[in-house]
């Protein structure tokens, strides 16, 4: 009987707030309409309300409607442009090389993912996109010249969960269910819970680190250390069994989280040896 590879280690984690301080939308496009981001964010709740519609929706049609009404505009480049600029949280830059070293001296395959309410288009434009292995975020369809012109793909905090099983089952395109809503018996999923990290901030996360922790996994709650009220948003997940850790967003060397997350390659490391034996 043939071998089975060895599953992956799996860091899944959220975009806005995780690795990067702010909203993406903030850091160029919505400056370019000539509004604040609360104003931004207020009219896309209101038309939400108005529609009964979801609310990720409900901000993709207000970036189109507003982009064509001020002459912006909005191609696949564009958006990949708007990407280039979004800031990172200390370390970032550095972080994906770091642990992908540490599991390989390990004997680990670390993957890396992204599960996002933001845009895909923007988040394919960052200088770190190359190294996720799939980017999971609401996306929107383009018309032949390559302009947006309709909401493709939302991801809320409901459907982020989704993902998680679309990784566990190695289902990966988001149009194609043929996997996913397939029964496949725990033990044959090519990547367990168990391998899986997910790493969030907010409220839209919390069903993915409920669920990757109760499935044996792992979830950090991450906190912006100079924003007020974060650290104790952080630990009241801890509270509420929502999540295993509450660590600041700092991905430098030898910071908190990397020192947890390098522990979680070695329990996986040890694990495989056991199994092994």
């Amino acid at each position: 009987m043939p071998r089975r590879k060895k599953a992956p280690f799996v860091l899944i984690y959220d975009f806005d707030g995780t690795l990067s301080p702010g909203n993406m939308q903030e850091y160029n496009f919505v400056p370019k309409l000539g509004v604040t981001p609360k104003e931004f964010w207020q009219k896309a709740k209101e038309s939400a309300k108005k529609h009964q519609a979801d609310e990720i929706l409900a901000y993709m049609r207000l970036m189109i409607e507003e982009a064509n009404q001020k002459g912006i505009p909005i191609s696949k480049q564009n958006f990949a442009d708007f990407g280039k600029n979004i800031e990172f949280f200390p370390g970032v830059d550095t972080w994906f090389d770091r642990i992908n070293e540490y599991g390989k001296k390990k004997g680990i395959d670390v993957k890396h993912y992204i599960i996002s309410s933001g845009l895909r288009e923007m988040i394919q434009g960052t200088s770190i996109a190359k190294y996720f292995s799939k980017i999971y975020a609401s996306g929107f369809m383009f018309d032949h010249n390559q302009i947006a012109y309709w909401p493709a793909l939302a991801v809320n905090y409901t459907t982020k969960t989704q993902y998680l099983f679309r990784i566990n089952k190695n289902s990966l395109d988001e149009h194609d269910n043929s996997v996913i809503n397939k029964f496949t018996p725990h033990n044959e999923r090519p990547v367990p819970f168990k391998n899986m990290v997910f790493i969030g901030d907010g409220e839209t996360d919390i069903p993915c680190m409920r669920l990757v922790k109760d499935l044996g996994g792992h979830s950090i709650a991450v906190y912006h250390k100079g924003k007020r009220g974060a650290l104790g948003k952080a630990k009241k997940l801890i509270e509420e069994g929502r999540a295993t850790l509450a660590l600041p967003a700092d991905y430098t060397n030898e910071s908190d989280i990397e020192k947890a997350v390098m522990a979680m390659i070695d329990k996986i490391a040890s694990d495989n040896i056991l199994a092994k034996l």
